[in-house]
């Protein structure tokens, strides 16, 4: 389409010049094609093979093999089918040969090879683009589905140590944490295979994932859950903020002492939400070597997720350790 494009353009240019379409034709039909060999010369031959490895002499000296071939193959067929005057745009009349005329020719083969160059380069460029985006957004994908993969079996893994105690126990309180559990494989198993799931869903998760944690240590854990704004409206990726609920009782103060944890989930405006947790903690077992995927799994969702569309601050105040997480929906 380019080479046809640009052939009509040349005679239609030519033409008008002349007052000699015919002509024209004729004329383009040898100068357009043996253009188009010597653009293909150079963009499927010399860049590759040699301007590509940095071989910049051997460059050079094929492309001037070219060009003087290209200058020798359009004089001739131009002189014996076509015209017998080779320049005739020229004012004077000018002999095939001569510095002058070889100098033009090699300018138009040389602006040829430039056009198609560039054209040849940008596509790829173009193609290459879409195709690295691509390439990225499903390494992207697979990171994610890895990183949420890894979260599942950690929980269950945590949970089904509850279970045990319970069951050690011999506790009334374990068919309610089959139950329990039971709903929340549902929700992994269905739910949670979706990019995103509504907000509501997600904290009712959590809740049962607090529901358990309940059954475990009974009176010694305090949990508040808050909601605030429009929770309803709002859709998040699944497990986003459960290691954050699970390190309050993975780190916090619950042999000895209760264990308090407050839970805030705030809709400002039309399209942040933020999401606090604040629990006491055991300064022991926050030193103590895990081999939990925790908040560094959580970091880089986010920045897969939202890039720089969130804020996360983490820190320590009185005996508190408190999560601060920001994320424009």
């Amino acid at each position: 389409m380019f080479w046809v494009g640009y052939f009509f353009l040349n005679v239609i240019r030519w033409g008008s010049y002349y007052q000699d379409y015919w002509y024209s034709f004729k004329s383009n039909m040898v100068t357009v094609t043996l253009g188009m060999l010597l653009a293909y010369f150079h963009v499927y031959f010399l860049l590759p093979k040699l301007l590509f490895k940095k071989k910049l002499i051997s460059y050079v000296f094929f492309f001037l093999i070219g060009l003087t071939v290209f200058y020798v193959v359009r004089t001739e067929l131009i002189f014996i089918f076509i015209n017998e005057n080779v320049w005739p745009e020229s004012q004077t009349p000018q002999s095939s040969y001569a510095f002058n005329h070889i100098l033009v020719v090699s300018l138009i083969g040389i602006y040829d090879v430039g056009l198609a160059t560039t054209v040849k380069l940008t596509t790829d460029w173009i193609v290459d683009r879409k195709r690295i985006e691509a390439l990225q957004a499903s390494q992207l994908k697979t990171e994610l589905q890895f990183l949420k993969a890894q979260i599942q079996p950690h929980f269950f893994f945590n949970t089904l140590n509850n279970l045990y105690a319970l069951t050690l126990e011999r506790s009334n309180q374990a068919p309610e944490v089959v139950l329990k559990l039971s709903e929340i494989m549902e929700y992994i198993l269905y739910d949670a295979k979706e990019p995103k799931i509504r907000l509501l869903n997600e904290i009712n998760y959590i809740q049962n994932y607090i529901d358990l944690e309940k059954l475990r240590y009974g009176d010694n854990v305090n949990v508040q859950v808050n909601m605030q704004g429009e929770i309803e409206a709002h859709s998040v990726p699944p497990l986003l903020f459960l290691p954050f609920i699970e390190n309050c009782f993975k780190h916090g103060t619950i042999d000895n002492n209760k264990l308090n944890v407050m839970i805030d989930f705030e809709v400002v405006g039309k399209n942040t939400l933020k999401f606090t947790v604040v629990n006491n903690y055991n300064s022991y077992s926050q030193n103590k070597k895990s081999h939990g995927i925790g908040n560094q799994n959580v970091l880089r969702r986010l920045e897969l997720l939202y890039k720089d569309k969130f804020t996360l601050n983490i820190k320590t105040e009185k005996q508190n350790y408190i999560v601060e997480l920001s994320i424009e929906l």
